[in-house]
């Protein structure tokens, strides 16, 4: 199966050319979505074939590399399109098909209807063949490519309904801000090819070769350099502290394309780059105090604005921004493991969550159509008592809700409490730890706290529908349920297989199934740590206590949600009237949006207000059309010179021989 991976990210590639093509006039929305939706089965398949072969040989030869065909050679630089496969690549194809699978189905119900039901399923389609480049390129060159085509997918996927304007200017803002973060990842390759030739001469961007070449990566300034170079690409593609802002205006698209970003494909690019270079950031203590301190700071600054969001997709849009925050912040204390299984499990309950929010949005949507109502059906405060009407979106929706506060036994459980652990426990950044353990700690809290807040605002309580229009909500269709159900349990199961070894031990010897599989990818760094690394690790009781604080932080955020929201509704009204400043704040994003456009935007444009006002039609349209107006000035006068009459020129000669005579006369 190894030789067929190149089948992963061409199937989807067919079905975009297909549907770009000849969608127009297919018409039929079931081909259309068969079409785009089997295309990332088959890859789906592929990628299964892949990992059961992976999984029968012994760990340490666990890496293939298929070469398709030499794509640049040029003097010291070769870059071929090849793919890599080993347990990293296999986990994030296994991702990106099995969920992108999921996520096209569930589009083929959700899109009914639309105008350009053909032109969302190409792009659907080409984000996904851009990530899967992304993910099983096996070199940089290949990987940035796919880093730029998820770029320009998720610009026209969030600028889909383009005829509003909101949605073209978040399409935009994510394009210019991603366009940040890769300068600096573009720096970072041009930095570590030069440093690793000109030092060392070796010449290359091949991730193997890269990594046998560790060794030769000494820690210092240009190695911290290239770890900072390439964690700003990170920051601008996963959403991070100060490239953030996009993320929550891409809900302007529709909300499978917001399921796809946020779980499965774009953001997770960041982490899955980290993870990659792993053997470069270990290198380099600096570097991962700064990518742990943003993650941990993204966590907790993005979950207190999701306490105060109103419309459904914004909460969970800050959630997985705060979630990000989480995964770097495990890449930050040299947690790669844990970290990717933080990736994977929440793929699975924030996939859910989107499409819960969807399968919610297009039941309102329908029922206040009915009642001739422009009332917001994306917002919370319209709905209430939801259960009852969407039974299976409910279920499904709490047992992802319950996966991402933290309580044990759900996936989100096992990977959140692996990260907080790591970032109480790890060797690198002494006493730093234990304020980082606190921002996620703090962090787990508040989402356990607006994530049921979200789940309490929406399905339970009284309705804040009329009576007709609550008589018109139902289920949504099995094309959209199907996907839920699977996103759920796995919400549920998918973390047993990364039971850490604590848990494990009381469970009768339980392994960490995924720390072992992963065990190749990390091994070099997890040997530097062990070489390097000092200081006493902390007990088997600390671990303990740790995880039941968390537990007891969990709980106590979903009682707070309750009691407010349940319990004692008016409360949250009184809060926001004794502190109305603190609520606006939080409401309007901590005012980050405004201080941009102020420092930022808004200068640029005054810039290009000048340059174009200012410089292009004062001085280069001045100079272009003063020359014109001095050429057609003394044209104006050379005219008379040619006038057509004869008499004339005979005149003008009889002028001239006049004037040569009196020359010679009287000089």
């Amino acid at each position: 199966m190894f030789d067929l991976v190149w089948l992963i990210p061409l199937c989807p590639l067919i079905g975009s050319v297909i549907n770009g093509l000849l969608g127009k006039k297919i018409k039929n929305e079931t081909v259309i979505g068969g079409i785009a939706a089997g295309a990332v089965f088959c890859s789906f398949l592929v990628a299964c074939g892949i990992l059961f072969q992976l999984l029968s040989l012994p760990g340490e030869e666990r890496v293939f590399q298929k070469t398709i065909f030499t794509w640049i050679q040029s003097g010291t630089l070769k870059a071929d399109i090849g793919f890599l496969i080993d347990p990293l690549s296999a986990t994030m194809l296994m991702i990106v098909t099995g969920i992108g699978f999921l996520i096209h189905l569930y589009s083929i119900g959700y899109m009914h209807g639309e105008e350009g039901f053909y032109r969302y399923f190409c792009y659907l389609n080409l984000f996904t063949f851009s990530m899967l480049c992304l993910v099983s390129g096996n070199n940089l060159l290949l990987m940035f490519i796919g880093w730029e085509g998820v770029g320009l997918c998720s610009y026209l996927l969030i600028g889909y309904y383009f005829h509003k304007k909101s949605a073209g200017d978040a399409g935009k803002k994510a394009f210019v801000m991603n366009r940040i973060g890769d300068f600096g990842f573009l720096l970072g390759v041009f930095t570590l090819f030069w440093y690793l030739g000109v030092n060392h001469n070796v010449w290359t961007i091949n991730f193997v070769e890269l990594a046998k070449s560790a060794d030769l990566l000494v820690p210092g300034a240009v190695v911290t350099t290239v770890c900072l170079c390439f964690f700003l690409g990170a920051t601008g593609k996963s959403a991070q502290i100060p490239l953030y802002t996009w993320l929550p205006d891409a809900m302007e698209g529709p909300t499978p394309v917001s399921a796809l970003i946020h779980a499965a494909t774009m953001v997770t690019a960041g982490v899955y780059m980290i993870a990659r270079m792993n053997f470069i950031y270990i290198k380099s203590p600096t570097a991962l105090l700064v990518i742990a301190c943003v993650g941990a700071a993204t966590a907790l600054f993005a979950a207190t604005i999701g306490t105060a969001q109103n419309d459904i997709k914004r909460v969970l849009a800050y959630s997985t921004v705060s979630q990000l925050g989480y995964m770097f912040l495990a890449m930050g204390v040299g947690a790669f493991g844990a970290g990717v299984f933080h990736l994977m499990t929440h793929a699975f309950f924030k996939a859910c969550l989107f499409l819960g929010s969807g399968s919610v949005i297009h039941a309102m949507h329908h029922a206040l159509h009915h009642e001739h109502s422009d009332a917001d059906p994306q917002d919370m405060r319209n709905m209430g008592g939801l259960k009852s009407k969407m039974p299976i979106t409910f279920l499904t929706f709490l047992f992802a809700t319950i996966a991402i506060a933290g309580i044990p036994g759900f996936a989100g459980f096992f990977s959140k409490d692996e990260i907080l652990w790591q970032a109480f426990a790890n060797p690198h950044h002494g006493s730093a730890n234990l304020a980082l353990w606190g921002c996620g700690a703090v962090a787990a809290g508040l989402t356990a706290f607006y994530m049921f807040r979200l789940v309490f605002m929406t399905f339970f309580g009284q309705t804040r529908l009329s009576e007709k229009a609550f008589h018109h909500l139902h289920e949504s269709p099995w094309v959209i349920t199907v996907p839920l159900v699977c996103l759920a349990f796995l919400s549920v199961v998918g973390g047993w297989i990364g039971v850490p070894k604590i848990l494990g031990d009381v469970l009768g010897g339980f392994p960490n199934y995924f720390e072992h599989y992963l065990e190749p990818v990390f091994a070099y760094s997890n040997a530097y740590v062990a070489q390097h690394a000092h200081g006493a690790h902390p007990s088997h009781a600390v671990e303990w206590g740790l995880m039941g604080t968390s537990v007891v932080i969990a709980c106590a955020g979903i009682g707070l949600a309750a009691g407010l929201y349940l319990i004692a509704p008016s409360v949250p009204e009184k809060f926001v009237a004794t502190f109305p400043v603190l609520h606006r704040a939080v409401y309007n994003k901590w005012y980050i949006d405004e201080i941009y456009d102020f420092v930022f935007v808004n200068p640029c444009k005054a810039l290009g207000n000048f340059l174009w006002k200012g410089f292009d039609v004062v001085v280069v349209d001045g100079i272009v059309n003063g020359v014109a107006a001095v050429v057609r000035g003394f044209s104006g006068i050379l005219r008379y010179v040619q006038t057509g009459f004869v008499h004339n020129y005979a005149f003008s000669m009889v002028i001239g021989v006049v004037v040569i005579v009196g020359v010679y006369l009287f000089r």
